[in-house]
C-alpha cells in the first residue's frame, strides 16, 4: 500500500510552512536520510529529509506552496512491487502556489481531477501521546503501529527530529490498552471546562483599509516571521506582567580594556565589540544571582544551572534570537566568534531550531543605531531581557563631588514579574552593572 509522505513540524511551534524546492522528482528512488525538499518555516529554511525508503510515486503539492498544514500530505513513497496505479487520491488539496510557481499548478491540474476519481484514502489522523501533545511519526509507522494496535504517544521516535519511523515502530512490544483508555478518560473532564475567552484582536483588515479610501498605501502580505514575530509578541505583552529597572553604566574602564585586548588579539584576527562584554556580564551575572537564572514554565518556574543567553539579531523581515549555551563558561574571544556565526546564519536564514530556542535570559541592543534607551518586550518563556542603548558622553557628578565627564551607556531591564521580584531583578541588574563597571574581574 503507497505511503503518504506528510508535511513535517519541523521546529516546535511550526503549525504550517512553504514548500520552497523539491529535491526529488516522480520516480526517484530514495533511502532513509536522503534529502527530499526544502521548507520554509516561521523562522527559517530547512532541509526535509526522508524516513522511508521507496520511489516517489506522485508529487502532490507542488513547489512554491505557502501555507502548507504540518500534516497534510505533500508525496506519495511507493514500496516495493508498487507502481503509480495503486495510488489513491489523497484528502487533503494543496494550498495555493505563490505566483511564480503557477506553471506548476496549472500542469497538475488535469493529474488532479483524474486522481479526483478513484476513491480517496483519508490521511492518518495525527497521533496524540497521554499527555496530549501531537506525536510525529512516518506514514509508514503509523500503518504498521496501527496493525500492531501499539500506542505511537509510548513510542520513542529515533528518526530525524524525534520523528518514530519504520524501525521504531517494529522493534516496540504491544502494552495493555487500559493504559490508554484511562488516559481518554482522563482528558474528558478537560473537554467540559468552559472555553477560556479569546484575547482581543483589534480591527480586522477590512475595516482597516476601509479607514485609508481614497489614500495611496501598499498593501504587505504577512510571510511566516511576520505572522509569528506578532502572535509571540501579542502573547508576551498580553500575558506577562512587565515591569522596568533602569541603571547607567559607565563604560570608560570597559573600552580601555576592550582597545587593549583587541590589540593584542590583533594577530588572531579577533576584535571584541561592546556586545561581547555585555554577553559575558549577564551570563555571569546569572551565576552570581541564580535566583534569576529562571523562566516561567505555565504552573512552576524552571531554574536553570547554565547560563544560556540570547541574543536579538534583526533581520529583514523580522528578528531572530539566537541562543548562547554555557555563556557563562566560555572567553570573551569565543563568545565573538560564536556570535558573529549566529549572527551570520540568522540572516541567512540558516539556522536550526535548537539554535534559536531555549535560555532563561535575553539581550537586545540598540546601542548601533544611536537609540539612547528602550524598553524591551520579553520573549517568553523567558524571565527577562536586557535592552542596551548607546553609549554617550555625558557630565557625571563623582563621589567627591566633582564634576567630570565620562562616556555612560543607558541599560532598562525588562523583566517578567511572575519569575523575578523587584529586588531580585535589582540584584540582577546590579551584579550587570558590576561587571561592566569592573571589566578584568570577568577574566578573573
Amino acid at each position: 500500500m503507497p505511503t503518504e509522505i506528510l508535511m513535517p513540524a519541523l521546529s516546535p511551534t511550526m503549525e504550517e510552512g512553504t514548500l520552497a524546492k523539491w529535491l526529488v522528482k516522480e520516480g526517484d528512488t530514495v533511502s532513509s536520510g536522503d534529502i527530499l525538499a526544502e521548507i520554509e518555516t516561521d523562522k527559517a529554511t530547512m532541509e526535509f529529509e526522508a524516513v522511508d525508503e521507496g520511489v516517489i510515486g506522485k508529487i502532490l503539492i507542488a513547489e512554491g506552496s505557502e501555507g502548507v498544514k504540518v500534516n497534510t500530505p505533500i508525496a506519495v513513497l511507493l514500496e516495493e512491487g508498487e507502481s503509480a496505479e495503486d495510488i489513491s487520491a489523497p484528502k487533503a488539496e494543496a494550498p495555493a502556489p505563490k505566483p511564480e510557481a503557477k506553471t506548476e499548478a496549472k500542469a497538475a491540474a488535469p493529474e488532479a481531477k483524474a486522481a479526483a476519481a478513484t476513491p480517496a484514502t483519508p490521511a492518518p489522523a495525527p497521533a496524540e501521546a497521554s499527555s496530549g501533545e501531537r506525536v510525529f511519526a512516518s506514514p509508514l509507522a503509523r500503518r504498521i503501529a496501527a496493525e500492531k494496535g501499539l500506542d505511537l504517544g509510548r513510542i520513542k521516535g529515533s528518526g530525524p527530529h524525534g520523528r518514530i519511523v519504520k524501525a521504531d515502530v517494529e522493534n516496540a512490544k504491544p502494552e495493555a490498552a487500559p493504559a490508554a483508555a484511562e488516559a481518554k478518560a482522563a482528558e474528558a473532564p478537560k473537554a467540559a471546562e468552559p472555553a477560556k475567552a479569546a484575547m482581543p484582536t483589534g480591527a480586522s483588515a477590512d475595516a482597516v483599509k476601509k479607514m485609508y479610501e481614497g489614500r495611496e498605501f501598499e498593501e504587505v502580505k504577512l510571510d511566516g516571521m511576520r505572522r509569528t514575530v506578532a502572535a509571540r509578541l501579542t502573547e508576551a505583552k498580553q500575558t506577562i506582567p512587565h515591569f522596568y529597572l533602569r541603571r547607567d553604566i559607565k563604560l570608560d574602564a570597559l573600552l580601555k580594556f576592550r582597545s587593549q585586548l583587541n590589540k593584542q588579539l590583533e594577530a588572531r584576527g579577533v576584535k571584541l565589540s561592546v556586545n561581547d562584554f555585555v554577553i559575558k556580564a549577564c551570563a555571569l551575572a546569572l551565576q552570581q544571582v541564580p535566583a534569576a537564572n529562571a523562566v516561567w514554565a505555565g504552573d512552576r518556574i524552571l531554574k536553570l544551572k547554565p547560563s544560556d543567553v540570547a541574543v536579538a539579531v534583526a533581520i529583514e523581515g523580522g528578528l531572530f534570537t539566537p541562543v548562547l549555551k554555557d555563556a557563562e563558561m566560555k572567553s570573551l574571544s569565543a563568545l565573538s566568534a560564536e556570535m558573529k556565526d549566529l549572527a551570520g546564519r540568522a540572516r541567512n536564514k540558516k539556522l536550526a531550531p535548537h539554535e534559536y530556542s531555549g535560555g532563561t535570559f535575553a539581550i537586545s541592543n540598540l546601542g548601533m543605531y544611536g537609540v539612547d534607551n528602550f524598553d524591551a518586550v520579553i520573549n517568553p518563556p523567558h524571565g527577562a531581557i536586557l535592552a542596551v542603548g548607546a553609549g554617550v558622553k555625558k557630565p557625571v557628578v563623582g563621589a567627591d563631588g566633582e564634576l567630570s565627564v565620562a562616556t555612560v551607556m543607558s541599560v532598562t531591564l525588562s523583566v517578567d514579574h511572575r519569575v523575578i521580584d523587584g529586588a531580585l531583578g535589582a540584584e540582577l541588574l546590579q551584579a550587570i552593572v558590576d561587571n561592566l563597571e569592573s571589566p578584568m574581574l570577568m577574566l578573573a
